[in-house]
């Protein structure tokens, strides 16, 4: 009979618990998704409050991690680069390893032989033995040279040798001018001359200087080359010119002796491009070891060290400076008296 007392048009709800408007909003505020979550599939509910993650346009998943507004470049390392100079690194230390087994060497090779004779004698020039005269210096290039200037000082010993015999060559050229010529007597006179003093003056004076340089590394001994090796490139060109009344068969000289005769004016071609040669690889040479020069740290500084040091070590200037010391103060004792 309840039924039939209730109103057809009222809300069914209206008298229902679960109307109420606390519980309604519990409801409301449920986490969208959580209804719809099946934990058997792969997708996952969106949490509240969270923006779902945006697909790019392959579908890929970007994380959601803020970029920086610059990258830096990557580095991209050459490949090859750090094996290659670790490999020359190792190549140079081996080099300076083996110059140096190579010194050491030549230093026993050196006392070993001083030991075994007793000394260190003279042997150049190589004289015979029942001569009253013997040698007047120690040569031995393999010896007092270190080994990266070996090549070089024997280049200029060869060039030496051939600077002598250049002479003596224009001295047999000079005596055969004259006997087709008498009036070239004062030729073949200097040819002479020539001969027997810039063969051994140029061995004293500028091939023992070099020797010294590389063999102690000294830089005064260098300066005094370089100064007498210009001299003598100098005297090459004058040679090579060859000027009448000089005495060298040179270009000028050779014409003139093949108008009285051919042989003659032959011989003395080939003597007059045997000293352009020597002007040639005179130039070239004074090069090199100016440029080998400038490598081993010589100076005129340390020029300028050796001679005072070497002035002032020689017993002759201390005696010389003694004695001037010890007059003047006799002097200056008189004059106070």
């Amino acid at each position: 009979m309840a039924d039939f007392d209730s109103n057809p048009f009222a809300d069914p709800e209206l008298n229902n618990p679960f109307q109420d408007p606390s519980v309604t909003q519990v409801r409301q505020a449920t986490p969208a998704g959580l209804e719809d979550y099946n934990p058997f599939t792969d997708a996952k509910p969106t949490p509240a409050g969270m923006a779902p993650r945006t697909t790019g346009p392959t579908g890929s998943t970007q994380p959601a991690i803020m970029k920086p507004t610059e990258e830096p470049p990557a580095y991209s390392q050459p490949q090859g680069q750090e094996p290659s100079r670790a490999a020359t690194e190792l190549l140079r230390r081996q080099e300076e390893l083996e110059k140096k087994a190579a010194e050491l060497d030549r230093r026993e090779r050196e006392m070993q032989s001083l030991s075994a004779s007793g000394g260190r004698k003279n042997n150049w020039p190589p004289l015979p033995e029942n001569l009253p005269v013997g040698p007047c210096f120690y040569h031995d290039i393999t010896v007092d040279i270190p080994v990266e200037f070996q090549k070089t000082v024997k280049i200029m010993y060869y060039l030496w040798m051939l600077h002598s015999g250049t002479l003596l060559a224009n001295m047999v050229g000079c005596l055969a001018w004259f006997c087709v010529d008498p009036g070239r007597g004062v030729d073949f006179g200097l040819s002479i001359l020539w001969l027997l003093l810039f063969t051994p003056c140029s061995f004293v004076c500028w091939y023992r200087p070099l020797y010294g340089a590389f063999r102690s590394d000294s830089s005064f001994r260098f300066f005094v080359f370089f100064f007498v090796y210009i001299c003598q490139f100098g005297i090459y060109v004058v040679q090579c010119i060859g000027i009448s009344g000089w005495g060298a068969s040179g270009w000028i000289s050779a014409l003139t002796g093949l108008n009285k005769s051919i042989p003659v004016g032959i011989i003395m071609i080939l003597i007059a491009a045997l000293f352009t040669s020597l002007a040639v690889l005179s130039l070239i040479m004074f090069k090199k070891v100016h440029a080998m020069y400038r490598t081993t740290g010589a100076s005129f500084e340390k020029a300028q060290q050796e001679f005072a040091t070497g002035v002032m070590s020689n017993k002759t200037v201390q005696t010389a400076a003694a004695n001037a010391a010890s007059r003047a103060a006799q002097e200056t004792f008189k004059e106070q008296v």
